[in-house]
């Protein structure tokens, strides 16, 4: 039963992928948000209008958890 359109379907990035983004929001937690094709990426400690590389850390049906790259 797939209300997103990623329930299903190959997401556009998999654990260990390194990625350039940038956080277009803070979610509730505090967290940055970033998308990737449309998928998307919560990165701790990231601030809001930041671009960063990210290293994709877990990949969930909705949503990808990355952290920041030095």
């Amino acid at each position: 039963m797939g209300f997103g359109r990623f329930d299903s379907a190959p997401k556009p990035i998999k654990v260990g992928d390194e990625v350039q983004v940038t956080i277009e929001a803070i979610a509730a937690k505090g967290d940055g948000i970033a998308k990737v094709e449309g998928f998307v990426v919560f990165v701790r400690g990231a601030r809001q209008g930041q671009t960063l590389k990210v290293r994709i850390t877990d990949v969930k049906n909705r949503y990808a958890t990355g952290e920041m790259v030095a």
